[in-house]
């Protein structure tokens, strides 16, 4: 069991994220990540997997009806070859080095989406930025950022719900993979369960303010906040690193 105030702390970070991934699309993990490595680093990135998939599951009921799953199927066989990658840096990485990478995956995240770069949407590119959210999601409990950025262009509907759906996937295989390397604790599962309710109220939050919110202002917001934590994962690492 999580210490009471770790808890606390973790229910009001996972659900500002979670309310900020309802309102824009995305957020849970890129906020919940940085900020839960800082006070407990076992909750990242086990929990915020097993997280993210529950709120990919309510995403996508709201969302199915603008789901068009033609090609996902490359991103998901790359996320195969990309989660085994981020597993294994994730058994071999001390845990500054983890930190370090944690921090650059926020920080490079956050600079993608400022930059609204654009992909062609085609089977190499789709199993590429697969292989890449592989990579972040073992790692870091982030795999968001790559689809999101080859995604960008898509109608805000269409954008949930093809997120969400790749998220309701990938999401089983990491946790599949992770439970192979055996990453998996009793631990981690209470912490996601104990975690949980803030996802949903955060989601249910989000369903009532969508409408009167200010998208634009949460996203910069969003991205200051990201910008932030991972400073100081980064800078917290590199002092212990060279202690």
């Amino acid at each position: 069991m999580p210490e009471i105030h770790t808890l606390l702390y973790g229910l009001f970070i996972v659900y500002c994220g979670a309310l900020t991934q309802g309102l824009i699309g995305f957020g849970l993990a890129i906020i919940a990540s940085p900020l839960l490595y800082l006070i407990d680093p076992t909750m990242v990135p086990v929990p915020v997997i097993l997280m993210g998939f529950t709120i990919a599951c309510l995403t996508l009921l709201k969302s199915r009806k603008d789901l068009e799953f033609k090609g996902l199927e490359f991103a998901l066989l790359g996320r195969i070859p990309g989660g085994i990658l981020g597993t294994i840096l994730l058994l071999m990485a001390p845990k500054p080095i983890l930190g370090l990478v944690i921090g650059t995956i926020v920080a490079l995240a956050v600079g993608l989406n400022r930059l609204k770069l654009y992909c062609p949407i085609n089977r190499f590119s789709l199993f590429t930025a697969g292989v890449l959210s592989g990579i972040f999601a073992n790692v870091a409990g982030i795999g968001g950022p790559p689809m999101a950025l080859l995604f960008a262009n898509k109608e805000a509907n269409q954008f949930r719900a093809v997120l969400s759906a790749f998220f309701l996937f990938s999401s089983l295989i990491s946790i599949l993979i992770l439970s192979f390397a055996g990453l998996i604790t009793f631990h981690h599962i209470i912490t996601a369960l104990l975690l949980l309710p803030a996802v949903v109220l955060g989601h249910l939050t989000a369903k009532r303010l969508a409408k009167n919110t200010n998208k634009h202002t949460i996203r910069i917001a969003t991205h200051a906040l990201c910008i932030v934590s991972a400073l100081i994962i980064i800078i917290e690492s590199l002092i212990e690193l060279y202690r």
